[in-house]
């Protein structure tokens, strides 16, 4: 799956100390080995590789040796980058992100880190981080990898896409849950449970749960009703919707077979851009109603 998508012109790989998810002692850091084993057989300089640095946590201390409460401080941002490097077999990171946030954040620069940036940040947040770099003379960060969809849109569109934006803070947003966890494909509407037994929201109970909700569910068939209407895929739809906003630098998508990445990467590639006025019409009178259903 990672070579496929990189034959077909995706460059970035993003991964985390905590992956895979939902978070466990027993699979902790996994991820990274897999990712690892297949970065043996490619060139590293033509991959953007990102993962992140768990924030403040009292339930996942098993990640440090110390086993004690996880912070964002120098101390921890070292052994995370030395563990990850580790485990994926390189001797740099493209892009280290807070995966989720702890303030008072000392930063540290020993070449094994090119960039830096956020995760699941608020505009406060953003903004503490650009302005510190800028009173201390320190790196700024580049990034924000915040969830955002058709069924997620209000917290970016409300103030941090103003914050963000090349002519204020200059954070590049990576989307990441385009699909909502994959419900906007629409899998999760069908009356057969035995077919999506094996999907992430069934095969792990509470996670991502908001995405299960009445309204959410309902939004959900009512985007894909504007896919049909206008001969698109559901899945068409999602990701087109994400790739063509101006404020997305880029989209995390996650599969888990060849088949369904090859429908996400077809979606970005072939899908018509950008959709026309009357797609984004039917697109907008859908989101008035329901607004971000999953926050519910």
């Amino acid at each position: 799956m990672l070579s496929y998508a990189i034959e077909e012109g995706i460059n970035c790989i993003d991964t985390a100390e905590a992956s895979p998810i939902p978070m466990k002692k027993a699979t902790q850091g996994k991820t990274d080995l897999y990712i690892s084993s297949w970065l043996k057989s490619q060139q590293r300089d033509k991959i953007v590789l990102a993962t992140k640095v768990c924030g403040y946590s009292e339930r996942s201390s098993y990640i440090r040796d110390s086993g004690e409460v996880l912070r964002v401080d120098a101390a921890n941002i070292k052994e995370s980058v030395e563990k990850s490097l580790k485990r994926l077999g390189t001797d740099y990171i493209d892009l280290l992100q807070i995966h989720w946030p702890d303030r008072y954040v000392p930063l540290f620069d020993e070449g094994k880190v090119r960039y830096i940036g956020v995760s699941n940040e608020t505009s406060y947040g953003v903004m503490e981080f650009v302005n510190t770099a800028k009173l201390e003379g320190l790196p700024k960060i580049v990034s924000i990898q915040n969830g955002y969809s058709l069924l997620v849109r209000c917290r970016y569109e409300v103030d941090l896409v103003e914050v963000c934006h090349p002519k204020n803070c200059n954070v590049g947003l990576l989307a990441y849950s385009p699909l909502g966890g994959g419900s906007l494909s629409g899998k999760y509407l069908v009356t057969d449970q035995e077919a999506t037994k094996n999907a992430r929201l069934n095969l792990f109970p509470g996670y991502m749960e908001r995405y299960k909700g009445s309204l959410a569910k309902e939004a959900t068939i009512q985007y894909v009703e504007v896919a049909k209407k206008h001969g698109l895929t559901p899945v068409e739809l999602a990701l087109g919707f994400v790739r063509d906003r101006p404020f997305v630098t880029s989209t995390i998508i996650g599969a888990t077979s060849v088949e369904q990445l090859k429908e996400d990467i077809d979606a970005f590639l072939m899908t018509k851009r950008p959709f026309s006025q009357e797609v984004m019409a039917d697109i907008d009178a859908v989101f008035k109603r329901f607004k971000d259903p999953s926050f519910v």
